[in-house]
Parts: structure tokens; sequence; C-alpha cells
């Protein structure tokens, strides 16, 4: 049977998700699909490309429909952490500018081209440090309390996610310093 580029893509998220993006390789992606790595550059020219591909499909649907920069911000950080790496794969796509970003031309026409950039950059650094900080929680890497920390200038009572319309999640802590910041960014840019 004959691999379509959605295949090919899918194997390279499956991949993605069971060793990290430092293991994904073009041969591991060509072995999930019982393919020699040559068989995958029928479908793409490069692992860049793949990449890129990859990357639009963590992001797929990410704030079309939504007129809030701050929802957006907020959907594309829960698909990036959706996936395993999702964050460095989206973030590493952007900014070697591989394929286009539906997600950065819909916030352009929100908070215009500059806005956008940084709501991005902002959003991809929080999740990968986000992802980071999960992946070393899972390990026992962390060092006991240290993920209860708080930050001292934020009020406890206060739940910035909330506030722009999300539902709390687990990882509160790290869900409501991603909110405050974001709101102190929209606030800069009279949002």
């Amino acid at each position: 049977m004959r691999n379509s580029l959605a295949d090919v893509v899918d194997a390279a998220l499956r991949v993605l998700d069971a060793h990290g993006l430092e293991n994904c390789s073009m041969r591991r992606v060509a072995s999930e699909l019982d393919v020699q790595p040559s068989a995958l550059y029928h479908h793409v020219p490069n692992k860049q490309t793949l990449l890129a591909l990859m990357a639009d499909e963590i992001v797929h649907g990410v704030g079309r429909t939504l007129d809030n920069p701050g929802m957006i911000c907020l959907e594309l950080r829960t698909a990036m952490l959706a996936v395993r790496d999702g964050a460095e794969v989206v973030a590493t796509a952007a900014a070697f500018r591989l394929g286009a970003s539906a997600v950065e031309r819909r916030l352009a026409d929100l908070v215009g081209a500059d806005g956008a950039r940084t709501l991005l950059l902002y959003t991809f650094g929080q999740a990968q440090a986000t992802q980071m900080h999960r992946q070393a929680a899972a390990l026992g890497a962390l060092v006991p309390g240290a993920d209860q920390a708080q930050d001292p200038g934020a009020d406890p009572g206060a739940n910035p996610a909330a506030e722009l319309g999300a539902d709390p999640a687990p990882d509160q802590d790290l869900d409501a310093s991603f909110a405050r910041g974001l709101g102190i960014i929209l606030a800069g840019l009279g949002r």
C-alpha cells in the first residue's frame, strides 16, 4: 500500500509522541510506516519540511473562529501542550519560517504584525517551559515543592485564565502565570 503525505505526517507525529523531537528522525518515521527512508522523500524534500507539516497539524484550526487575541493564544498553548514536544516543534517551525502561519496571520489581523509576533514568542516560550516542567515532573526530577512555588506578586484567589474565558487546568500555577503574562502583553497592546 502506498502512503500519502497525510500518512507520513501522522507517522511523524506518532514517532514524536513516542520518542520526542530529539529522536524523531526520518529513519524512525520510515520505520513507523514500514518503508525505506528514501520513500519519504517522495512526499517531503527534507526533515525541515516535515517539521513544518507537523507544526501545521499540531495547530490546525487554532484561532479560526476567535476574535480575542488572548483566547487565540490560550488555544494555541493548549494545542501545543497536547503533543509531546509540540511547543518545540511549532516554535522551531516558526523561528525558521518553515511554512505559513495561519495563527500569526490571524493575530496580526487583530493586533498588528509586531503584536502578533510578540504574542507568539511569549506563547511558544511559556509552552516550552511548561512542557519541560511537566517532563521533569514525570521523571521525578523536580526539587520537592519547586512546582508549588507561587509568584509573590500574584493574587492567590485570582484566576486570570478564567478571566479570559478559559477553564482552569491541572497545572494551575503554570496556567495562571501564562495568563498573567498574556494579560500584561495585551494591556501593552491596548487590548
